[in-house]
């Protein structure tokens, strides 16, 4: 009689995806059953999510539709806890570096008049293709990304950002609080390299670097190709007294006579773009005036140091005429820094946007109508939830592929649709924390000669999100 010999890698796995249920499930404070079997029915319902109330009809969620709407609108979740569970949890890395992209992606309620906290966010409103703002809950997601080319990304932290929020203000304490976190948990010691992060054009990088210059953290952000930056100040050209000047030569990005000489060059070969030429300088900063956020800035204006690269490709998908791409980066000098590792860093920072399309066609991100921003980022921690599941899941899950779809060789690189497809055969050897529900009776409803007044009305805040697609 033969018997069956479990690898000890999925063995492993098992009970890392069965040791985040537990945690997650102890993360929820109220209405925690309900919420455990909302999520596992966003992973084990057949196709995308099109609605909560079809998600209770699912055989994993054992309660009613009307339960379901009590845990979103009084459940509760601790998010620090959360938030520890999450980085607690293997992270990817490049040769022994953590990399982490920063990106804000829009939840569009243009319709909801009754939910206060909408701001105006950058994307293009379907109704009639002119107007690229539309109103909704703008969040700010961090994610590890992997080294390689995939559709993965590690979910760490999200933040709603309010209509009188400061995005460079709100982006830089996330960003504290995830590296606080990934210290508490471990992740990353002294001595380690430090933690790379990822920006896309619209982060305002000179504040930011200010902001988190005590942390172990390098910045790569995308700039405009219109920007000025300034090579370091030297003395004096008669050698009289006086102070020497702050600001040496003037870099226009887009005029390249300019240009000095490079501190650094490359080139590399790549599949998707031909050569890559990369050119960097090293010690440029840009001019600071006392507007927008320095203007309460006590003292000297600082002068913010960085390198800054340009990448000249020779094709771009779809035969667009390929624009250089522009990237400022805070940490070591150019003669210091693989400039190629950060040109294929920013590449893998586009990987978040496969996420994002993954939250809002296949789990149903953005399709719950909910009345209160708290009753959002609950159900975003859910997803989030949900997402992390599947990731752990990577190694465990069947590929239940379509006849017309392409065998996967390496069970790790199933996308996250397909690991979806197969997690409800997984979850039975999975931990199931919630428990049964018990009996009862419904209520009675509204009383009798009870009329409901109209919901207030909430304009949409002033201030312009402007960074998220």
């Amino acid at each position: 009689m033969s018997s069956l010999v479990v690898p000890s890698s999925r063995v492993e796995a098992l009970d890392a995806l069965s040791a985040f249920r537990t945690e997650f499930y102890a993360c929820l404070t109220g209405r925690a059953d309900a919420l455990f079997e909302l999520a596992d029915a966003v992973l084990c319902t057949e196709g995308p999510v099109t609605s909560l109330p079809e998600l209770s009809l699912t055989y994993v969620h054992r309660r009613g539709h009307g339960a379901m709407y009590d845990a979103l609108a009084s459940g509760k979740i601790t998010p620090l806890r959360f938030r520890a569970a999450l980085v607690g949890l293997p992270l990817p890395r490049w040769g022994g570096r953590i990399t982490l992209g920063v990106d804000i992606t829009p939840w569009p309620r243009p319709d909801a008049e009754c939910s206060p906290g909408r701001c105006h966010c950058h994307r293009p409103c379907r109704c009639d293709g002119v107007r690229q703002t539309i109103p909704g809950w703008p969040y700010s997601m961090i994610a590890a990304l992997e080294p390689g080319p995939s559709s993965w990304t590690a979910l760490l932290d999200a933040i709603r950002i309010g209509p009188e929020d400061e995005v460079t203000e709100v982006t830089a304490a996330q960003v504290r609080g995830v590296v606080d976190a990934l210290v508490r948990a471990g992740q990353w010691h002294p001595g380690d390299p430090e933690i790379l992060l990822v920006f896309d054009s619209g982060y305002d990088g000179t504040r930011l670097a200010f902001l988190l210059a005590d942390l172990p953290v390098h910045l790569l952000v995308r700039i405009r190709c219109d920007r000025v930056f300034y090579g370091p100040g030297w003395p004096r050209a008669d050698g009289g007294p006086g102070r020497p000047a702050r600001h040496g030569h003037e870099l226009k990005c887009a005029t390249a006579c300019t240009h000095p000489v490079p501190s650094a060059q490359a080139e590399v070969v790549t599949s998707r773009y031909g050569t890559a030429k990369i050119t960097a300088w090293g010690r440029q900063h840009q001019r600071l005036t006392r507007r927008g956020p320095w203007v309460g800035h006590l003292g000297e204006l600082p002068i913010v140091e960085g390198t800054l690269i340009v990448v000249h490709v020779d094709r771009l998908p779809g035969d667009r005429d390929p624009r250089p791409l522009w990237l400022w980066h805070f940490g070591p000098q150019a003669v210091g820094v693989d400039i190629v590792a950060l040109f294929f860093a920013f590449l893998r920072r586009f990987d978040l946007e496969h996420t994002f399309r993954f939250f809002k066609q296949m789990l149903g991100w953005t399709r719950p109508r909910v009345r209160t921003p708290e009753q959002g980022e609950l159900w975003t921690a859910l997803v989030i939830a949900a997402h992390t599941q599947l990731r752990l899941a990577r190694q465990l899950a069947a590929d239940l592929r379509r006849p017309w779809e392409r065998p996967v060789a390496d069970p790790a690189r199933l996308t996250p649709a397909r690991v979806r497809r197969g997690f409800r055969r997984l979850r039975p050897k999975l931990a199931l924390p919630a428990s049964a529900p018990k009996p009862a009776r419904p209520g009675p409803g509204r009383p009798k000669g009870r009329k409901s007044s109209p919901a207030p009305r909430h304009p949409v805040g002033k201030k312009r999100t402007e960074i998220g697609i």
